[in-house]
C-alpha cells in the first residue's frame, strides 16, 4: 500500500470524522450519535467513502481493493482500542464513596435496574431466537447495562449531584454496568465454548484449547468463580502497581502515563488469557487505579492525559467503526421492524418500570422514580460496545445489531430534555446528603464520549 494514498485517506477520513460531529453539535446531537452517524455514511454499505477514494488514488500504484482493506482494518484495530481505554476511563471516573449517602435507594435500584431489564431482553431476543442461549444472555446484558456518560452530565447539571436522588441513580449505575459487563462475558465465553472447532479462529482463550465437555454444566459457575477472582486479584494488584509507580515517578512524567497504559493493557490481556471479554478487564484495570488518576496531588495531571488520549483520539474510532459494520439492507429484511419495535419497547419499558419501583420502594416519590427510570434508558458506550462484539463472534446478526443501533439512537436524543421537563412540571425537590466532599472529576463535559 502506498504510504502517500494511505497518508491521503487518513487525512481525509479525520476530516470527514471531525466534521459531521461539529455541524450536528449546533442541532444538540451528542458526540456519540454524530460519531456513529458518521461511520454510517462513510461505512462500505453507505457511500463507501474508503473504497471510492481509493480508487482514485491508484494512480499513485496502490491497488484500491488493498488499500481499502487494509485501512478499513486500521480504523477497526483502532476502535478496538478505543474500547479499551473507553471501559478504562470509565472505571476511572467511578467513585464508591457515594454509596455511604443512599445506602438502601443504591441496592434497590442497582438489583431491580439490572434485573428487571435483563430479564426483558432476554425473552425479547427468546421470541426471536428461542434456542440460541449465549444470544438470549447477551441480549441481557445489552438491556441491563446503562449510559454513563449520559448520568453523570445530566446530574451534574441539574445540580443533583449531593443529594441523595442523584448519589442512588450515579452509584446503581455502575454497579449495574460491572454487572452486565459480567453477564457478556459469561455470555462470549458460552458462544465460544458451544462452537469450539465449528468455526473461527482460536483466540488467547485457555478454554479454546479445553474440551468442552470437560466442565459439563459446571462450566457456568466455573466460569463465573474465575471471573470474580480475576476482578479481585486485578484491582489488588493494578492499585499496588500504580502506588509504586506513582512513588517512582512524577505525575507529570511521560514515562508514568508509559507504564499506567502497559499495566492496563497487561490487565486485559491477562483476561483474555481466562476467557474474559477486553471490556471487563480495561474497566477493572480502570477502577484500580481510580484513586490514583483523581484530581488530588498531581491526579487531575493523569486523568487528564488519559482523557486526551482516549477521547481525543482513540474513542471516536470506536463509535465510528461501529457504525460503518451497520448493514442498511437489514433494515427492511423480513422480521426486522418487529425486533426493533419489541427491542425498543421492551428496553424503555423495562427501565421505566425498574427505576421507578426501586425507588417507591425506598421511600421517593413517584415523580422522583419516574426521572430514575429515564436516567436509566439511554443506551450508548457500553450497550453499543457490547453489541458489537457480538456482532464480531456472530452472535448478533445484522437485524439485532440494526436494532441496537437504532435504540441508542431514538433513547439518548430526548431523555435529558425529557428529565429536566419532568423534574420542571412536577416540581421536584431533592434532599442534599452530607457528604460534602464529593466532587465531579474536573476533565468531565455534558458532551463526554462515553
Amino acid at each position: 500500500m502506498s504510504n502517500d494514498a494511505f497518508l491521503i485517506l487518513f487525512i481525509a477520513f479525520m476530516a470527514v470524522m471531525g466534521l459531521i460531529p461539529f455541524v450536528l453539535r449546533r442541532y444538540q446531537i451528542p458526540s456519540v450519535i454524530a460519531l456513529l452517524l458518521a461511520g454510517m455514511l462513510l461505512g462500505p454499505n453507505c457511500f463507501d467513502m474508503t473504497g471510492k477514494l481509493s480508487n482514485l488514488l491508484s494512480y499513485l500504484g496502490a491497488n484500491s481493493q488493498i488499500t481499502a482493506a487494509h485501512f478499513n482494518s486500521l480504523v477497526n484495530s483502532l476502535g478496538s482500542l478505543g474500547l479499551v481505554f473507553l471501559m478504562a476511563l470509565a472505571g476511572m471516573e467511578a467513585d464508591f464513596k457515594l454509596i455511604r449517602s443512599a445506602r438502601k435507594p443504591v441496592i434497590s435500584l442497582s438489583i431491580l435496574t439490572f434485573l428487571l431489564p435483563a430479564v426483558a431482553g432476554y425473552f425479547v431476543y427468546a421470541w426471536f431466537r428461542p434456542h440460541d442461549f449465549p444470544g438470549k444472555l447477551l441480549y441481557a446484558s445489552l438491556f441491563a447495562s446503562h449510559s454513563v456518560g449520559i448520568v453523570f452530565p445530566v446530574i451534574r447539571e441539574l445540580k443533583l449531584t449531593k443529594t441523595k436522588f442523584g448519589a442512588a441513580v450515579l452509584i446503581s449505575t455502575i454497579v449495574t454496568d460491572i454487572s452486565s459487563i459480567i453477564l457478556l462475558a459469561v455470555s462470549v465465553q458460552l458462544k465460544r465454548q458451544m462452537t469450539a472447532g465449528i468455526q473461527g479462529p482460536k483466540t488467547l482463550s485457555v478454554f479454546d484449547y479445553i474440551d468442552p465437555g470437560f466442565f459439563g454444566q459446571w462450566f457456568t459457575p466455573v466460569f463465573l468463580l474465575i471471573v470474580v477472582a480475576y476482578m479481585v486479584t486485578a484491582i489488588y494488584v493494578v492499585s499496588l502497581l500504580g502506588k509504586w509507580l506513582l512513588k517512582v515517578f512524577q505525575p507529570g512524567e511521560d514515562m508514568l502515563i508509559t507504564l499506567l497504559l502497559f499495566v492496563i493493557l497487561a490487565t486485559v490481556l491477562v483476561g483474555e488469557f481466562l476467557g474474559i471479554n477486553l471490556v471487563v478487564g480495561a474497566f477493572i484495570a480502570g477502577l484500580a487505579l481510580s484513586k490514583l488518576v483523581k484530581p488530588q496531588g498531581g491526579g487531575m495531571a493523569l486523568m487528564g492525559r488519559f482523557e486526551s488520549i482516549g477521547y481525543g483520539f482513540l474513542v471516536p474510532f470506536l463509535f465510528v467503526s461501529i457504525g460503518m459494520k451497520t448493514d442498511f439492507s437489514a433494515f427492511g429484511a423480513s422480521g426486522n421492524l418487529a425486533i426493533v419495535l419489541l427491542t425498543v419497547i421492551g428496553l424503555v419499558g423495562s427501565k421505566i418500570f425498574s427505576g421507578w419501583l426501586g425507588l417507591r420502594i425506598t421511600g421517593f416519590s413517584n415523580g422522583h422514580g419516574l426521572c430514575a427510570g429515564l436516567m436509566t434508558v439511554p443506551q450508548l458506550s457500553a450497550t453499543l460496545a457490547a453489541a458489537a462484539i457480538g456482532k464480531d463472534l456472530g452472535m448478533l446478526d445484522d437485524n439485532f445489531f440494526n436494532a441496537i443501533i437504532i435504540l441508542s439512537i431514538i433513547t439518548t436524543l430526548p431523555i435529558p430534555s425529557l428529565v429536566r421537563f419532568v423534574i420542571t412540571r412536577m416540581k421536584l425537590q431533592f434532599t442534599t446528603v452530607e457528604d460534602e466532599a464529593y466532587q465531579i472529576p474536573a476533565g468531565e463535559r455534558d458532551d463526554e464520549l462515553i
